[in-house]
């Protein structure tokens, strides 16, 4: 039973502590919440499951579609590999202020402790404000003693790596890398199914009620990355009309895709549903019998893994993240 259309779900909005109005005032999403730090565009998240907004199955949700539709949904590989449980968490992440300082345990690791994934993840940034930054891994190789001397004082961030940010950059974050998303960014963000967080330090900040947010420090110990990258950011290149890679690693591949004008697609080469976010522009996804679905940016569309060929046009100039695993 195949599924030939492009499908949309409805945003989870998320209210967070360091959260701010871009979601709504740049991407459009609908709330009356303040403080909107994070929009769950696809999720299969134990609680907070996506729920079909457009078409013939609009109101059934992602468990459901992948229960009725199997490998038609999510490719037979994928479908092989984790059976029911939609395997990435897609986002949009607005912090007006920033967030902890953190980091995600492995799959070994998660699955011990939480009986989760473990969570890799990767942002590109969409907006940030002037000399707004990224906190990506250490300056240097430290030892664990000495991480623990610098969260006692309250220094540590003098041993991490804080990288200034603009429009389009990349950055992949393995689990064991510490970080954090400094205040004034607006990122896209794709990563495995895990909600599993072990946040270091939150800046010493406290809710309405006078509390601190718990901190994760004995369960971080051994499973920080200590080592140091000579760069954090990923470097890639792009090419008008062409899908072009950024990020590949076991648990999903991303591409970026300039468009403008008529392009035809086709993915008979992955066994893999496909998932488009919207970047920048507006663009048409044509489809079956000349029918359309339009995304504009800041929204996101799952492409099944049966429906194999369409077109994607743009007046505009348009620039898609597009996602799949191998």
């Amino acid at each position: 039973m195949n599924i030939n259309y492009p499908i949309k779900f409805s945003p989870i909005l998320k209210e967070k502590i360091w959260g701010g109005e871009k979601l709504i005032k740049l991407l459009n999403k609908q709330s009356n919440k303040k403080n909107i730090g994070e929009s769950w565009e696809i999720s299969d998240v134990e609680g907070d499951t996506s729920v079909v907004s457009n078409g013939e199955l609009i109101g059934l949700s992602l468990q459901e579609l992948i229960s009725k539709y199997k490998g038609n949904l999510v490719g037979e590989k994928v479908y092989q590999q984790f059976g029911k449980k939609f395997p990435l968490l897609i986002k949009f992440i607005d912090a007006k202020t920033a967030l902890s300082i953190q980091l995600h345990p492995d799959d070994k690791l998660a699955k011990e402790r939480h009986n989760s994934f473990g969570k890799t993840e990767m942002w590109y940034v969409m907006q940030a404000d002037v000399n707004a930054n990224l906190i990506v891994g250490f300056k240097k190789d430290v030892s664990s003693e000495e991480y623990l001397q610098h969260l006692e004082n309250k220094s540590l961030i003098d041993i991490l790596n804080v990288d200034i940010v603009k429009n389009g950059d990349v950055y992949f974050i393995p689990t064991g890398r510490v970080h954090a998303i400094g205040a004034g960014v607006l990122l896209a963000e794709i990563q495995q199914t895990s909600d599993i967080t072990y946040r270091i330090y939150d800046w010493d900040r406290v809710d309405a009620d006078g509390n601190e947010r718990d901190l994760h420090t004995d369960e971080a110990i051994d499973a920080i990355a200590y080592k140091a990258e000579k760069s954090y950011q990923t470097v890639y290149s792009k090419t008008q009309n062409e899908s072009s890679e950024i990020v590949s690693c076991p648990y999903f591949t991303t591409n970026i895709f300039p468009v403008k004008g008529e392009m035809k697609v086709n993915h008979y080469d992955k066994n893999s549903f496909v998932i488009y976010m919207c970047m920048g522009g507006e663009v048409y996804f044509i489809y079956g019998n000349q029918q359309s679905e339009k995304l504009l940016v800041g929204e996101t569309v799952l492409i099944p893994a049966s429906l194999k060929e369409f077109k994607i046009e743009s007046e505009n100039q348009s620039e898609l993240l597009e996602i799949f695993i191998k």
